[in-house]
């Protein structure tokens, strides 16, 4: 892909190198997800089919020399801006937030945000170009859809408008257990896991959970007596009072499908648990992912 112009932090600043081209970039063109900051040009962009990247999330823990990183395998896009010749720049700040309440309203969520020069560093080994591993009103944010999660890092400049972000995409976790594999785990274990997908902070089930609904009440079928309780669990992301409240919510909802999908409501009770009873490590974003499920257990 032919490139107009090299986009790169300089020093302490991002950013910093003066302008040298006003053009669009050729071949490039913006993100489905965002419209680009008004007044920009797309001046360079680089795109890969399959990469690794280490997104930051979080806030610096002491002792640390770094933030901690979500990995996330797939389709990468790097995306450059500068603002056009004439135009008064926007502040660094005033990009961070446009784009915060962008994600916000698209359904997505902020993993992590560092309003001002270099409050952070992170590992710019694992976000080439991106940086010199100093964040700069930098914002991490994630979105789910369609079976899909969607991560992008936004760095922006503290004074002079321009700002670039990388854009990685991965598979959503899904439910890999067939149906006679749910009857087996529940006679052989007594319990199994259901990753079924709901609205952020909602326990409104996502049209794509419909499949991991329908295997789950195939398997009920194949075992007509046996009773059980559908166990809600949420990570521990907000107060252990709203994720209590959450997972019951999220339980009763998925006790409603499956009576919708025809298995009797005398058979099941739903019971939440927040984030009491965690899988796996809540301090990673494959952690969290885990710990938010719905348990089938046998009673």
């Amino acid at each position: 892909m032919k490139r107009n112009l090299v986009f790169s932090l300089a020093l302490c600043l991002l950013a910093a190198a003066p302008v040298l081209a006003q053009e669009e970039a050729e071949g490039c063109k913006d993100h489905p997800l965002f419209t680009r900051f008004p007044g920009m040009v797309l001046v360079d962009c680089e795109a890969s089919q399959f990469d690794l990247r280490g997104l930051p999330v979080g806030q610096m823990k002491p002792g640390k020399e770094t933030l901690d990183s979500v990995e996330v395998e797939g389709p990468v896009q790097f995306l450059a801006y500068q603002v056009k010749e004439g135009t008064t720049p926007p502040s660094g700040l005033q990009i961070m937030r446009n784009f915060e309440n962008a994600a916000k309203k698209a359904g997505g969520t902020i993993e992590g945000q560092w309003p001002g020069w270099c409050k952070a560093t992170y590992d710019g080994e694992r976000m080439p170009r991106m940086g010199n591993s100093c964040t700069s009103f930098a914002l991490t944010m994630k979105f789910v859809k369609g079976g899909k999660e969607t991560w992008v890092f936004l760095q922006a400049s503290e004074r002079d408008g321009n700002y670039q972000m990388t854009i990685s995409e991965r598979e959503a976790m899904k439910q890999d257990v067939a149906v006679n594999e749910i009857a087996d785990q529940l006679n052989k274990d007594g319990f199994v896991a259901l990753y079924v997908n709901f609205d952020t902070g909602k326990a409104t089930i996502r049209p794509d959970s419909a499949k991991t609904l329908d295997d789950a009440a195939a398997a009920l079928k194949t075992v007509p007596a046996m009773k059980i309780e559908v166990g809600g669990h949420t990570d521990n992301v907000g107060t252990p009072e709203a994720n209590l409240k959450l997972s019951q919510e999220r339980a009763q909802a998925v006790m409603a499908a499956l009576v919708q999908r025809g298995i009797k409501t005398d058979r099941m009770t739903a019971k939440g648990y927040g984030q009491t009873a965690p899988i796996a490590d809540n301090r990673t974003e494959e952690g969290r992912g885990r710990n938010r499920r719905v348990e089938l257990v046998r009673k």
